[in-house]
């Protein structure tokens, strides 16, 4: 009987398990992403069962689909054929916000070195790194990156990336509000130049050819992702584009949720090192919003007050969550100014950001 092997632990899991469920159906944060890694959660806790073991349904399918690295790869296919990359082909500079926005990681990266000498984290580089990209707001590729680095993380590192995902209109605008005046937030940007259709199926190739001479390790992600855009762009495979906005994605999402959630048992996730991520991957996130803000207002200057500063938190790879928010903080300033065309850049600029971001770690610490 269940009852009879059942252990405190294993029902604490199932509880976070509920609570993940509650705040994606009641309070609606990543509900495609934390429904189903809440209800795996409360698989993989139950006892004797087996459904998260080697031999069980969720083993499977995390073996099959997140070991192998090809759930976020797939992923990442659908977010680029749902992106469209205008606001950055017609606004390049912005490419500066995105990167800016990843300092997070690597100073995050320090971070969990440094906790090492507090007594019971034991976090090596490899689990540094892996925790670091959390500050990407990034799922996919901060679940591609801890299933090559440190999978025995990747539970806390997923339920962490995904939650501070949804907490970004949480998060962010007291960070923005502090970093910026009220003259800031007021600024009005010009309208976005018209982009050509063949810019747009230009530019997947071009973003290519960077990743293949400076960076093959980010390939995989960078690849993937370039490849959902132009079957969006190009204009001949309307099935496949479609195909990989819906139906791909929608049934990757699913055994990606329930897989991430097998790691969510009691042996796994009780442990002291799980409260460390969780701390980190907040410390992370702050630290990528404010340099993005820092980057945008010394972009506001250089330009001679052309960019509003605000959009550099769109930096965070958070699509499009976060350039809502920057267009919600842009509005209360000024009921006038709509800034969310100008944040998508920076924004879909932070997706290949942390894509670049994981690149580099894989190729430093991979090996």
């Amino acid at each position: 009987m269940g009852i009879a092997n059942l252990e405190w632990g294993q029902v604490l899991m199932m509880l976070v398990g509920c609570v993940l469920i509650y705040l994606a159906a009641v309070k609606n944060f990543e509900p495609l992403l934390l429904l189903p890694i809440g209800f795996g959660a409360i698989l993989s806790n139950i006892p004797v069962a087996g459904i998260a073991g080697p031999d069980g349904l969720l083993g499977y399918v995390y073996h099959v689909g997140i070991e192998t690295g090809v759930f976020p790869l797939l992923i990442f296919m659908g977010v680029g054929a749902l992106t469209d990359f205008s606001a950055l082909i017609a606004m390049p500079q912005t490419l500066f916000l995105g990167a800016a926005a990843q300092f997070g990681i690597f100073a995050t990266l320090l971070g969990a070195l440094a906790l090492n000498l507090v007594p019971g984290f034991e976090f090596s580089m490899a689990d540094a790194s892996a925790i670091a990209i959390i500050g990407g707001a990034d799922g996919p590729t901060a679940i591609f990156l801890a299933s090559r680095l440190s999978p025995d993380l990747l539970g806390a590192i997923a339920v962490a990336a995904y939650s501070y995902m949804a907490l970004v209109p949480i998060i962010q605008p007291p960070i923005m509000k502090a970093l910026t005046s009220e003259a800031d937030r007021k600024v009005t940007m010009q309208q976005l130049r018209p982009v050509s259709k063949l810019e747009k199926v230009l530019f997947p190739f071009s973003v290519l050819l960077l990743c293949i001479l400076f960076l093959p390790s980010a390939a995989p992600l960078i690849g993937m992702l370039m490849f959902g855009n132009l079957l969006r762009e190009v204009g001949v495979v309307d099935r496949l584009s479609r195909a990989a906005q819906n139906e791909i994605i929608n049934i990757v999402t699913i055994f990606l949720g329930l897989a991430v959630g097998s790691k969510l048992s009691a042996d796994k996730f009780l442990t002291v090192e799980t409260l460390g991520i969780l701390a980190l991957g907040a410390l992370a996130f702050c630290i990528g919003t404010a340099a993005g803000v820092l980057m945008g207002k010394l972009m506001h200057k250089l330009t001679g007050g052309k960019v509003n500063p605000l959009i550099g938190a769109a930096g965070v790879s958070a699509v499009p969550m976060a350039a809502r928010v920057v267009n919600r903080v842009g509005l209360e300033a000024d009921h006038h100014n709509f800034l969310l065309m100008h944040a998508m850049g920076p924004n879909v600029a932070g997706v290949i950001g942390s894509a670049v971001a994981a690149g580099v770690l894989l190729a430093l610490v991979g090996g």
